[in-house]
């Protein structure tokens, strides 16, 4: 087997690349309102449009659920509070995953970052509810060892 030489397999994409116009590898029309004839290999799906106003305010509606997660009203103790507790985390990661996801396919970065930001908060919320009654952490008298309420 012998080695490639990659800046030559390089160098071969980039003059293939720079034989096509960019509107033939967009697959946009053309002055005449036909579709440019698309290479092979290329996409030939139109470019989306980004709604910057939609994926932000996704973003702010998960935000604003990971924040009034640190002002839960129920008790986390045992018991039904707990799983609902556990519940609304989880929802926290799931709106995490879903911003995250919408971040990424608008190319908006900070958002991106923001997003996987709350999914870690999710986690570290689900944790410190979980941890303790499975052993790993220390119990206390806010996190005790025990599931369901007596």
């Amino acid at each position: 087997m012998s080695p490639r030489d990659w800046d030559k397999e390089m160098a071969k994409i980039d003059k293939q690349l720079e034989s096509v116009s960019d509107k033939a590898l967009t697959g946009k029309a053309d002055a005449g309102g036909t579709r440019a004839q698309v290479p092979a290999g290329a996409a030939s799906r139109e470019p989306k449009t980004t709604s910057t106003l939609g994926v932000f305010t996704r973003l702010v509606l998960a935000v604003a659920l990971g924040i009034a997660m640190i002002f839960w009203p129920y008790s986390t103790r045992c018991g039904v509070g707990l799983f609902s507790y556990l519940f609304a985390s989880a929802v926290v990661v799931v709106a995490g995953v879903w911003t995250s996801v919408w971040t990424w396919r608008h190319r908006a970065a900070q958002g991106h970052i923001l997003s996987l930001l709350l999914v870690a908060w999710g986690l570290i919320l689900a944790a410190q509810a979980i941890l303790p009654r499975t052993g790993y952490a220390r119990s206390d008298a806010a996190h005790p060892a025990i599931w369901m309420c007596q």
